[in-house]
């Protein structure tokens, strides 16, 4: 397995909270530990540029908790930038502050015409985008998509709210697998996943309650939360390298690993 060098952007968790309730893990009377946040943070940077990969930070702005959460800010894919629209008031404001930052660092931009919440819903799995809907980003994108990127969509149907995020249900793990949790997807959309993956690794629930499947891989690395040690075992069976993270904190939220990170993909041979 070879890994592949990536560029990836990040927000230091500096203003993070939770201050308010937009999924079911999410709740605004438990204290939250922001420093500690940022130590599990600054820990998940180390693992990439460690991994010899590159890692831009843009800066967090108050009042914008889950900025962390840099997946949700675009979707980039062979230089171009699509900016989102999210469902949730308390998180529009994140929206301009990450389309500014692709405009600045020279990518093709283009706007939304729907809710989109990035790459939290859309994931590139060799030709294809796998795009999610059923909670966030509204199944009208999916055209926008196929249209400004030119891969063809496919759509993936969730379902149950605990993963309300296709990141949070499924990880792609190089060109040709991917891992995933059967149970967050309807029958139609894991009859299609059982088609075009038919090597995925299946997680199981407790598993992917600790958001296991919140994972990035660079084709051969595979970085995900350390509590998900069943998920680990079966990607060193497959020949993956596994790295553990405690993002422990952050999970209070809603997110893991792939959450806090947004690949950047200037063409075909940074993929």
């Amino acid at each position: 397995m070879d890994a592949t060098r990536q560029r990836f952007l990040m927000c230091r968790p500096t203003y993070f909270a939770v201050d308010y309730a937009i999924n079911p893990w999410m709740d605004p009377s438990a204290p939250v530990d922001t420093d500690l946040a940022v130590r599990q943070w600054e820990r998940l940077r180390q693992v990439y540029l460690d991994l010899g990969h590159t890692v831009e930070e843009i800066a967090p702005l108050p009042g914008l908790p889950d900025m962390v959460f840099a997946a949700n800010g675009g979707t980039v894919i062979d230089g171009r930038a699509m900016a989102v629209q999210f469902r949730d008031p308390q998180r529009a404001d994140e929206a301009p502050a990450y389309r500014a930052w692709f405009e600045g660092a020279g990518f093709e931009m283009y706007d939304p015409k729907h809710v989109n919440e990035g790459e939290g819903d859309v994931l590139l799995a060799g030709d294809h985008l796998l795009a999610g809907t059923g909670f966030r980003t509204a199944h009208a994108s999916h055209a926008q998509l196929q249209e400004v990127f030119g891969y063809p969509v496919i759509t993936m149907q969730l379902v149950d709210p605990r993963f309300y995020h296709l990141d949070t249900a499924l990880s792609v793990l190089d060109e040709r697998t991917v891992a995933y949790l059967p149970e967050a997807f309807s029958p139609g959309s894991q009859a299609v996943l059982r088609r075009l993956f038919p090597d995925a690794v299946h997680a199981t629930m407790a598993d992917a309650e600790v958001l296991g499947l919140n994972a990035v891989s660079d084709g051969r690395h595979v970085v995900l939360p350390e509590q998900a040690t069943g998920l680990a075992a079966k990607l060193r069976d497959r020949g993956y390298e596994t790295i553990g993270v405690d993002l422990s904190e952050l999970r209070r939220a809603g997110g893991g690993p792939k959450c806090c990170t947004l690949r950047l993909r200037q063409g075909k041979a940074s993929q």
